[in-house]
């Protein structure tokens, strides 16, 4: 055995300097060699479960010295990717795993090398990986899969590549749906899409088979792949970005102090390389990064699928904790694409008390899946039964307050299911002694002060939602009535640039007058023509006048004291009047002058990056 042992280490020599010289002299002797690696595969190709160690291992140099040096002999090496394809795909469950691992090992090489490409490896590898039941195999193959999608796409995307194994996958989960080989195709499509090397919306379809599949490990991978892949996708970005913050000042002082040698000058290049492809990567637009949800192509029916399989399905073989991550699914679901799934509220009913497990997740689940467009009588009841079960006197402090929370959050989102005689009921939890009872009923006091005023009694309004409401400035929302979006900050660019406009124009002087236009100084000049419309001078034309009851007493001589004292009255009755109007035009003219103020900037035209990154700094010095 030693002197076997001897020779092969021979051998080991021999075909490592004769690698080395190949790789100096490509005319040497490779022919022979190439022969001894068909012998030794025909001597395994015959018996590949009860071949020699000293074959397997002469058989594994072989694959090895061959595999480095097929970029020299193209013509020779023809058949020797498929004969490792073959090898691989028809014995893999027989060969020693040393070997096997090698010639995985040898096929990736020589994708390296482009003698195969991407395709040819992934089709031999990856259904290797749903078949074969040993783990060590299984876990390389996994990471060679990986490791070769990631470096087909490292330059540029590579869209051929992505389709195809894309389309692998979609039908892996669509063929057989109780079959676990589909939870591969969620490992690479889930890594894949942390990563950022899958975007589109065909690797959302991968994830949306998925959650409906039969299987119980591939429907909680799907579901929890569109509740937190964006998050770990995020994450993994800020580790990253973590990772590059390189002290170029500390390593070239490293440098200069410190023996200089090949392993510190290897450093401070990489140190160097990654500082510019930091650089580079500042300067190029960022991706547009969507989440999952807003790449589904048909929300709607993907939430009532899930809802009918899931949960309603009395033969579902999900249990409590995974039907719990299905109901928050399709609650993200309909609250983000304001859904319309009527029965789904209906489904909560049962689960709303105190005793209930994990109950505080399936009011969460409740406020997301409400939105402005949800009738409010479907949603009466839910608040009805909350506030039966966890608002009362004899409740526990902490249930009292969450169900109060969970009211509220619902009320925000649909402030019509609310009705006036709970509202005062609960309101009237603001007296309490426990301090989370008596926020959580302030925070829905103050919400309808500002949402819907007349809904309190005059006593519970407030200083500022009663005048809000007596003014008309706080009205009560109507059912699916939207706000309109506005900008935050959008007054401050405006601002900017007409201060910027001015400067300009008193750098030029002002405008040309030969145009026929006026200068700045005229504009001036005729600005202080301009009446004051509060001043005294219009008192002339605003409203009836006092007049002293002497000139009442000669204008009219022959009225009696009493005509004089009801005239007076008359004439107060009329200013009191007119002051009235007064108020109600001014309070008109203060509304239209803020209509007026709404900036009509993005409307009027296009922002450019340049005006989205000043209005993020004038954001930043208001605050």
């Amino acid at each position: 055995m030693k002197r076997k042992l001897g020779a092969l280490e021979k051998l080991d020599v021999d075909l490592s300097s004769l690698q080395y010289k190949i790789r100096q002299d490509p005319t040497g002797d490779f022919e022979s060699q190439f022969s001894q690696y068909e012998v030794q595969r025909d001597i395994v190709l015959q018996a590949p479960g009860s071949v020699t160690d000293a074959s397997i291992v002469s058989f594994r140099d072989f694959i090895e010295f061959i595999a480095h040096v097929s970029d020299c002999y193209p013509s020779l090496v023809k058949s020797f990717p498929e004969d490792l394809i073959s090898l691989l795909s028809l014995h893999h469950e027989i060969l020693e795993p040393e070997l096997r691992e090698k010639i995985v090992g040898s096929l990736v090489l020589l994708r390296r090398k482009e003698i195969i490409d991407s395709s040819k490896l992934l089709q031999t590898l990856f259904p290797l990986l749903i078949s074969t039941p040993s783990k060590s195999l299984r876990t390389l193959l996994y990471q060679k899969c990986l490791s070769d999608l990631r470096s087909s796409n490292s330059k540029t995307t590579n869209h051929r590549l992505n389709r195809t194994f894309q389309t692998v996958l979609h039908n892996l989960l669509t063929s057989d749906r109780a079959s676990s080989k589909g939870l591969w195709a969620v490992k690479i499509t889930r890594e894949l899409w942390k990563r950022q090397i899958w975007g589109d919306g065909k690797a959302v379809d991968i994830m949306k088979e998925a959650s409906l599949a039969d299987n119980e490990k591939i429907v909680a991978g799907g579901v929890r792949f569109f509740l937190g892949g964006d998050k770990e996708r995020e994450e993994l970005e800020d580790e990253s970005s973590d990772e590059d913050n390189i002290d170029m000042g500390r390593i070239k002082h490293q440098m200069g102090i410190n023996k200089k040698t090949k392993k510190k000058a290897k450093m401070m290049e990489n140190a160097v390389a990654t500082v510019k492809r930091k650089e580079r990567k500042k300067k190029q637009p960022h991706p547009l990064n969507f989440s999952a949800f807003h790449l589904l192509h048909d929300p709607q029916g993907f939430a009532e699928s899930l809802f009918s399989k899931h949960l309603q399905n009395s033969k579902s073989k999900l249990n409590l904790e995974q039907k719990l991550l299905v109901l928050q699914l399709i609650s993200r679901l309909v609250g983000l694409h304001k859904l319309t799934m009527l029965n789904l509220y209906s489904y909560f009913i049962k689960y709303l008390t105190p005793r209930q497990p994990s109950v505080t997740s399936f009011l969460a689940s409740l406020a997301q899946a409400t939105h402005n467009l949800v009738p409010p009588d479907v949603l009466e009841p839910l608040i009805q039964k909350i506030a039966n079960e966890f608002v009362s006197e004899a409740a526990a402090a902490e249930v009292a307050s969450s169900g109060l929370n969970a009211i509220r959050e619902i009320c925000i989102r649909q402030p019509l299911a609310m009705n006036e005689t709970l509202l005062q009921d609960l309101v009237m939890y603001r007296k309490s002694k426990d301090k989370g009872v008596m926020m959580a009923a302030k925070g829905l006091l103050g919400f309808y002060r500002d949402s819907a005023p007349g809904m309190l009694k005059k006593r519970d309004r407030g200083k500022e939602a009663a005048m809000g409401f007596r003014n008309g400035e706080r009205k009560e929302q109507r059912f699916g009535e939207e706000a309109t979006g506005t900008i935050e900050g959008l007054e401050l660019l405006e601002k900017w640039k007409q201060e910027q406009k001015q400067r300009q124009s008193e750098a030029q002087g002002g405008l040309e007058t030969d145009d026929g236009e006026m200068s700045d100084e005229d504009e001036d000049d005729e600005d202080g023509w301009d009446v004051d419309e509060n001043s005294d001078s219009d008192s002339d034309s605003g409203g009836w006048q006092n007049v002293s009851t002497d000139e009442e007493a000669d204008e009219t001589p022959g009225r009696d004291e009493k005509a004089r004292k009801r005239l007076k009255q008359d004439i107060a009755s009329e200013d009191s009047l007119a002051e009235e109007d007064d108020d109600k035009g001014r309070l008109v003219q203060q509304a239209a002058e803020a209509a007026d103020r709404l900036s009509t900037l993005a409307t009027t035209r296009i922002l450019t990056p340049a005006d989205l990154a000043k209005l993020q700094e004038l954001r930043l010095a208001s605050s």
